[in-house]
């Protein structure tokens, strides 16, 4: 853990209004971050979910990131910020506990002659960096991980240990891929012939923005002609699997077991749920927010939120439900439409009696 930081330090890097509690000097010391229900007098806590609003007159933090309307209900220390989600996303990066790399390049790490690596790179034990690779200043390469021919990283990009990127890939600057993930391996192309599988050679690569987050074991495959693309700031969480040829716009963020078919396009500022499936080749408009366990078979051409799932059947009997599936509105209007015609006949006819 990182040294504590002073109440006064804390709203200072925070951009927050220091309200102190009676009897509190500024130079009281934080020592991390905690809940509501559980801090301790050397925490910082939060409140952004009005669900746990109840947690905080009770609260025994040292102090609690809250919005100006809640600060009267805080009995102790309250730094205040418009947005305490996301002063609590950055004071997490004051508290961080991960270690760092060992400075330089360990004896055990295999590194080609013809790599070439700057100076304030931090290499692992047990990787391996061939031939034509570019990794740029103050990357990482942790313990394991494997950077196949050609392929370039960018400056302060972070590999953890056992990351694989096969060859002619591209990682921009300031990413992050975690444990076991892998960028470049194959697509998942064959064409058949007289009962047996002919391999189509993934002849593409893998191009990732800056800033971009990879989940632990997610899967990018290389394309099979031109590259998979993924956008600056996309955040792409773990056991994602991403096929040949998708295209994912800036600042999109995909959940855990994602699964997204080949050459599907999805736009820029686009949320996946958990789970999500995509069906290859079609294109998902900007801004659009897929709820968990959703199946997307066809194109969405308009920003919103979308949801839907279809349990498996007899393919036939499946497509049939699905169309109907899709008519439901329609048919529920018609339905509306035939009981007011009824009951309007049905008036009709006690009047003529």
């Amino acid at each position: 853990m990182k040294d504590s930081l002073s109440l006064a330090r804390l709203a200072q890097e925070l951009g927050a209004e220091l309200r102190l509690a009676p009897g509190v000097d500024a130079s009281q010391e934080i020592q991390g971050l905690n809940t509501l229900q559980d801090a301790g007098a050397s925490h910082l806590a939060f409140l952004s979910n009005s669900t746990y609003r109840r947690f905080l007159k009770s609260t025994k933090a040292g102090a609690v990131l809250v919005t100006e309307e809640c600060a009267n209900e805080c009995p102790v220390t309250a730094l205040c910020v418009a947005n305490p989600y996301l002063a609590f996303a950055r004071a997490t990066a004051l508290f961080n506990t991960a270690p760092e790399a060992a400075a330089g390049i360990h004896p055990s790490a295999v590194v080609h002659p013809e790599a070439q690596v700057e100076a304030s790179v931090r290499i692992g034990p047990g990787a391996v960096v061939e031939a034509s690779v570019k990794l740029g200043a103050g990357a990482i390469i942790g313990a394991n991980c494997f950077i196949g021919e050609g392929s370039v990283i960018g400056a302060g990009t972070q590999l953890y240990a056992n990351a694989t990127v096969h060859h002619g890939c591209f990682i921009g600057e300031k990413s992050i891929i975690h444990s076991q993930a892998v960028i470049g391996a194959d697509g998942f192309g064959f064409a058949p012939h007289n009962g047996d599988w002919i391999k189509i050679h993934q002849l593409g690569g893998v191009q990732l923005g800056d800033e971009v987050e990879i989940g632990a074991s997610t899967c990018i495959d290389r394309g099979a002609l031109g590259d998979t693309v993924i956008g600056r700031g996309v955040k792409i969480d773990n056991l994602v699997q991403i096929a040949h040829n998708v295209k994912i716009g800036d600042y999109s963020a995909i959940a855990a077991c994602t699964g997204i078919a080949g050459s599907a396009v999805i736009g820029k500022h686009c949320l996946l749920g958990g789970s999500a499936r995509i069906a290859g080749h079609v294109t998902i408009a900007d801004g659009c927010q897929v709820t968990a366990n959703t199946f997307v078979t066809k194109s969405i051409e308009q920003s919103g939120n979308y949801s839907g799932a279809l349990p498996f059947a007899d393919s036939s009997v499946w497509r049939r439900n699905a169309v109907r599936f899709g008519q439901l509105e329609q048919m529920a209007r018609r339905l509306k439409d035939m009981e007011k015609q009824l009951q309007q006949l049905s008036r009709e006819s006690r009047a003529g009696d």
